[in-house]
């Protein structure tokens, strides 16, 4: 599920592969690689390198004035770039979607990403989907500025100047951020066309698209599959944008979906997830905690009530095991478990959280409940691993954290009697990593897989010992895991296409929502076409 309130807030490599023979350093499977083999248990630990890997200055261009100087950033004759190559600027594509990797040269936060969209047309850009007060973009060379006003009144401004394009698709230079007329940070950058990375084809491994639904409310999120129906739920990424809510599609053709129904509450526009229990849809929504649907006439969900009472309780995620449901809110932070052994009246057990001194903002953003532990993504202060067995006293066993972590999705499983989390964050630079999670007190990393350093993953399901990831702009990534300390990617789809209606040219859009139900397909939500689904790999 989509973390906006953290995501938003943040706009402002060759990346080496550790113990990963089977794919090369951007990830892509290798023709010579031999097929997964038993694993026995045994593993060695890998360095924890973060999600960022700093791979050095980008360009030989610098914004001349020192830090905390008083002026306004989009001011092109403050760049120096006499040492730049601008004539290859020239040849870069002047339109689509990049994706910006901000390498600060100083500062408390050493890098960042912001999205840059150029219509193909030629008309007005976007920068973290904010309007661009500057656009130029010639032989040359390339200069772009764009401002926003925060909620509080805090005027940033942002100004890019390019200097290289060593390829077409791939744009170096130098930037600048100005806050209330004070320059705060400056670097430079790295910016990738967000066209399919590594040269790959639309699709891999016998992974084909069965069918495409549009979905008209705001912005995709995630899907539920039962009772041969997907729920889709969407969010409203602002206010001045469309309403998120419920989109009901008859899937019993998988070829041909049939939408039955739409919904949307008044002033209550954010449903970030859903999940079902026998005849009830509980859907994770920001401003009535979880809203639960009647469903047994699937077509037609009707409304039932939200609990729990009392305050609006912005509630995230969610997780049902068996008669228990798990609730994750991020204001106030807090993780709720309620007994559904009637699904229809759940009782609300307990309402715990956990905190850090140094990251007091923390929440949990995801959760997993396996074999009588609950894996928790809490954001900053890390993978926390809990035992839940008596709600009362959800005791915390262990945590794995690395500087600058923002845990965001998990899937749990048992591989040669050890107990393996795959783990990512939400960030530029996110991906997958392999835990040993069997002494929660000794948590182990064992393996990683990195593809683009300016993408991030996003959600992950667990089947056996495939693993399905939603990758935004990757696309759906399919791994054999049957070895976890060698994950084998033997699938993939690109859903994401630049030309598509509705992009909005920021690093959180692409496949975003997942569900592998076990009936032979593979339902996938990507935030600009809707809901795909594809036959299972």
């Amino acid at each position: 599920m989509i973390c906006l309130p953290r995501c938003l807030g943040m706009w402002l490599l060759t990346c080496p592969v550790l113990l990963m023979a089977c794919t090369d350093p951007q990830g892509t499977p290798d023709a010579g690689t031999p097929p997964v083999v038993a694993w026995d248990g045994t593993s060695t630990p890998i360095e924890e390198k973060g999600d960022w890997i700093d791979r050095g200055v980008f360009a030989p261009c610098e914004f001349t004035p020192p830090l905390e100087t008083q002026l306004d950033c989009d001011t092109p004759a403050l760049f120096d770039v006499s040492k730049c190559n601008l004539g290859a600027l020239g040849k870069a594509e002047r339109h689509g979607i990049y994706q910006t990797e901000l390498r600060s040269n100083s500062g408390e936060y050493p890098w960042g990403g912001v999205g840059i969209l150029l219509p193909e047309d030629g008309g007005a850009g976007t920068l973290n989907f904010d309007p661009l007060t500057r656009q130029q973009f010639n032989d040359q060379g390339m200069f772009l500025a764009s401002s926003f006003t925060s909620s509080r009144g805090v005027v940033t401004k942002y100004a890019l100047a390019g200097c290289d394009a060593p390829e077409r698709n791939h744009i170096t230079g130098c930037y600048a951020i100005c806050r209330n007329g004070v320059l705060v940070e400056k670097g430079t950058f790295d910016s990738e066309r967000m066209v399919w990375g590594r040269g790959e084809a639309e699709s891999s491994g016998g992974m084909n698209l069965v069918s495409e639904s549009f979905v008209g409310l705001g912005f995709p999120a995630d899907v539920y599959v039962t009772k041969n129906h997907a729920y889709v739920v969407s969010i409203q990424l602002k206010k001045n944008m469309p309403s998120g809510g419920l989109t009901v599609f008859d899937v019993s053709d998988r070829r041909h979906p049939v939408l039955k129904k739409v919904i949307a509450l008044p002033d209550d526009g954010y449903w970030n997830a859903a999940w079902a229990k026998d005849d009830v849809l509980y859907i994770a929504t920001r401003a009535s905690g979880v809203i639960l649907y009647d469903i047994s006439n699937p077509g037609d969900p009707t409304y039932i009530r939200s609990v729990p009472s009392g305050a609006p309780l912005d509630v995230h995620t969610l997780f049902v095991e068996g008669n228990r449901l798990y609730a994750m809110a991020l204001r106030p932070s807090q993780t709720l478990i309620f007994d559904i052994t009637s699904p229809r009246e759940p009782v609300l057990l307990n309402r715990f959280t956990f905190t850090s001194e140094e990251f007091v903002t923390s929440y949990p953003h995801d959760a997993v409940a396996y074999d009588g532990r609950l894996y928790i993504n809490h954001t900053d202060i890390g993978f926390l691993v809990t035992d839940p067995s008596d709600p009362l006293q959800v005791q915390e066993l262990g945590r794995y954290h690395y500087n600058r972590q923002y845990s965001h999705a998990s899937a749990v499983g048992t591989f040669a009697g050890r107990t393996i989390a795959f783990e990512g964050s939400e960030q530029e630079g996110s991906h997958l990593r392999v835990l040993d999670v069997t002494d929660p007190a000794h948590i182990q990393l064992i393996a990683e897989h990195r593809l683009r350093p300016t993408t991030s993953i996003h959600n992950m399901i667990l089947k056996g010992t495939r693993l399905y990831v939603a990758w935004y702009q990757e696309g759906v990534r399919v791994f054999d895991v049957a070895n976890p300390t060698l994950p084998k990617e033997v699938a993939y789809f690109n859903t994401y296409r630049e030309t598509d209606p509705h992009r909005l040219g920021i690093v959180f859009e692409g496949a975003i929502g997942m569900r592998v139900p076990g009936d032979g397909y593979v339902y996938v939500v990507d935030t600009a076409r809707g809901l795909l689904i594809f036959n299972e790999p």
